[in-house]
């Protein structure tokens, strides 16, 4: 389990383009997003490290 917290992420668009930026990394991730804490919680086989720089392109780099 690879947990972050995106401090940028605080709406429901940001929600949609986080969702979309982890289906692209790993199509097969299951996703919980939390929006009030800006937590993110993603179970994939992918190292948190792809996770991390596809969200950091896009302008959701984690605490």
């Amino acid at each position: 389990m690879i947990e972050l917290t995106l401090p940028t992420m605080t709406c429901g668009h940001c929600v949609r383009t986080v969702t979309e930026t982890v289906q692209r990394v790993d199509a097969q991730a299951q996703l919980q997003i939390d929006l009030p804490t800006h937590q993110v919680r993603i179970e994939s086989q992918q190292p948190a490290e792809r996770f991390t720089a596809a969200l950091a392109e896009e302008g959701y780099a984690p605490a």
